[in-house]
Order: structure tokens, then sequence, then C-alpha cells
């Protein structure tokens, strides 16, 4: 019987933020995956080693949570007054298929450097020594992000001493713009509050009727207050992804929010959209102890959040959700907000299960629709290994 050879696929294996994935150029891409379809997802998953039911992702890149589960596919943008097009793909861990529903901000965090080190931004834009300004389409979403790069002698610097939590060692930071980040999703309208309203009851049959926050900004986030379902907002992994109720609860909210914000048209849609939207809790500050072992004092933080990705507790924060949550903190009246003591403020400072993070944004009212000119937050980013990945000839 005769078996189809492996594949080279020229990839970079890079961290973004406290996310990793695996990143291409889009003319690096066998021809059939160069454009969106079966070809493409079937590459990708094959790469990511998904699906997995073991849910180790043993046979490829992923690193079985929905942070390592990550491919990115950059090329020189199509766009005026853009330097690259940057598509996001979150493969799921143990289902076949890659969603494509929003972004990753934690990834957005590599994709200037890469662009940078690969060619895909004009070498007139680059300083010998200084910050390369780096314009990007994120495709997915149709959104602007300009990032910050620093670049020393020629060449992307990546060492420094910027320190995040969520990630063990320092590196050189990298600034982000989300430029206009209020998500255009279908059956939104566009709008950053897609039922109008800065605070809904949520009626969730099953397991009860909450306040919540529905907003798109960054990505779909659907915030509820900690207490209204038995948490006091300092909790770490374990206490909520070793509760199979748990799980199952969020994920019930979750598909009734998507409902109520018009992202999918039925509750059955919901588990092949498993990116967006996202399902966070909120509380207000109090004392607790990070994953790492570091005590975080209330008084080091505005609010505290938790965040759900791709069905279980993010063990840091998404980048894209903490943008809704710094978008949401600027807005008087929303649950974040409150949470946040109920004041106007242009940045804020969260507590997630690694630690903290900060987030800028500024929020106006204009013909009566809430708007955010952009949100800015730091992360850093890193080559990991770089070379080709192979997948066997006949596995997409």
């Amino acid at each position: 019987m005769a078996h189809a050879p492996q594949v080279k696929i020229p990839a970079t294996y890079m961290r973004g933020g406290t996310s990793k994935g695996v990143f291409f150029s889009l003319q690096d891409l066998p021809e059939a995956a160069q454009v969106p379809g079966p070809a493409r997802d079937a590459l990708l998953l094959r790469v990511i080693g998904s699906p997995d039911p073991y849910d180790k992702q043993i046979d490829g890149m992923g690193g079985a949570t929905s942070s390592t589960s990550k491919t990115v596919i950059l090329s020189k943008s199509i766009k005026a007054d853009h330097d690259v097009d940057y598509l996001f793909g979150q493969v799921s861990i143990d289902k076949p298929f890659v969603d494509w529903s929003g972004n990753c901000g934690n990834l957005s965090a590599a994709v200037g450097s890469f662009a940078v080190s690969n060619g895909l931004v004009d070498a007139s834009r680059i300083p010998h020594n200084g910050v390369a300004v780096v314009r990007v389409w994120q495709a997915n979403i149709g959104k602007t992000i300009i990032a910050h790069v620093p670049i020393t002698h020629g060449e992307v610097q990546e060492t420094g001493d910027f320190e995040l939590d969520g990630v063990t060692f320092p590196a050189a930071e990298v600034q982000l713009e989300f430029m206009d980040p209020a998500a255009e999703e279908e059956g939104a309208g566009g709008s950053m509050f897609p039922t109008g309203n800065l605070i809904d009851e949520l009626q969730v049959p099953g397991v009860g009727t909450f306040q919540a926050t529905l907003i798109n900004a960054g990505i779909p986030t659907i915030f509820i207050n900690a207490e209204d379902i038995g948490y006091k907002g300092t909790e770490l992994q374990g206490a909520i992804n070793g509760d199979p109720k748990a799980l199952l609860m969020f994920e019930t909210i979750r598909a009734h929010g998507a409902l109520r914000m018009g992202l999918i048209s039925s509750l059955d849609e919901a588990a092949k959209r498993q990116h967006t939207p996202k399902v966070a809790f909120v509380a207000k500050p109090a004392d607790y102890v990070a994953s790492s072992g570091k005590a975080i004092a209330a008084g080091d933080v505005d609010l505290l959040v938790r965040a759900l990705s791709m069905g279980k507790l993010h063990h840091a924060m998404m980048g894209t959700a903490a943008v809704a949550i710094g978008t949401a903190a600027a807005i008087s009246g929303t649950l974040v907000n409150l949470a946040a003591g109920g004041v106007e403020r242009s940045a804020v400072r969260f507590g997630h299960p690694s630690g903290t993070l900060r987030v800028g944004a500024e929020a106006s009212l204009e013909n009566g629709e809430w708007v955010v000119k952009k949100a800015i937050m730091s992360r850093s980013a890193r080559v990991l290994m770089e070379g080709y990945v192979r997948v066997p000839g006949d596995s997409f």
C-alpha cells in the first residue's frame, strides 16, 4: 500500500502575549490552502494536531489549551494605508473545525514582528534604531491594529525587561492600538451594544436569570457578576476547569448570550462557534494569590475579571477580551464599570488568574451610540522556532 510523503511548509512558531501559535506567510502555503475553504482548514487542523479525542494534540504543534491551539496567516496588505493582512484561525482541540469568527489579541502582538522580519513591511518604514509602526488589517473582524515594534540595528528587538503576568520571562514591550474596536459582527448591526442596553436581563433556562453586559468591542463578550453565579472573582483555573457542571453552565450562558446578541440564529449554532462570544465574570477588588504564587492586593486592581475561552477558564486574559474590558470599564453603567467603582475612567487595571493587566480606552456618546476610537495595551512577542512544519501530503 502506497503512503503519501510528508509535505514541508515554511512556518514560524511564535509567542504573542500569553498565547502561542504557528505563523505562516500566505504565499508559503500549498496552493489549495492559499484560499479559504476545506483544504485550508484541514491543513491547519493537521498542523496543530486536531481533532484529538485525547485532548493532548500530541501529533501536532498545539499545546492542548485554547491559548496554544492557534494559527496565523499573514500577507502583504491589499488595503490602502496598511502594511500587512492578518488572518487568525482558532483551532478546536477535540472537534474537526477551525473558528474564523474573531481575532486573537495576544497573537496580535507578534504580527508586527513577523511582518518586519519576513519582508511584509516596506524597508523604508523600518528605522535602523527606534520603533517601527506596523499598520495591520485584522481580516477576521475588518479592523485596524497599530503595532509599535522595537527595532535595534535594523532588526526586531525581542529581548527586554517588560514583564507580563502570565508569561514567565521578560521581553521587549510591544504597544498595540486597537482602532475603533467595536466589532462589526453579523447580526449585531455594527453596534457596540447589540441590544441597545448597557445591562440586560439574560434568561438562561436551567441556570437562572442574570444581569449581563453584552458588548462587541475587541471581541463579542458577555459579562456577568461573579456573585450571581456563586463565585468571588478570585478563582483560578482549577476551580472552574475541574468542575464539569460549571463548564456546562458557562457554555449554556454563552450560547444564550450569543443568541441574544444576534451572533447566532439558533442555540445549536453555538457549538460551531466556540471562539466567539466570550463569557466573563466580574467582581469588585479583593485580595487573592495568582497562579504563580504572587500575592495580588485589592488595592493593586480596579476590579477582578475571569474569562472563559474555548470552553475553559483562561489562565490569564485574552487580549481581545482585555479590549472589551477596557471599553466597558470606560462606559458608566456597564457591569464592568460598576465593578470598578462606577466612575468615569480612561484606563483600568484588572486582576486575572495570572496577575494583573492594564488597558486603556476612552469612550464617548455620539448620536446616541457609544464610540471608542481606540483601546491601548502592551504585550510582548518572541520567535520560539522557525523552519518548516510537516504534515502528511494526503491530509488536506
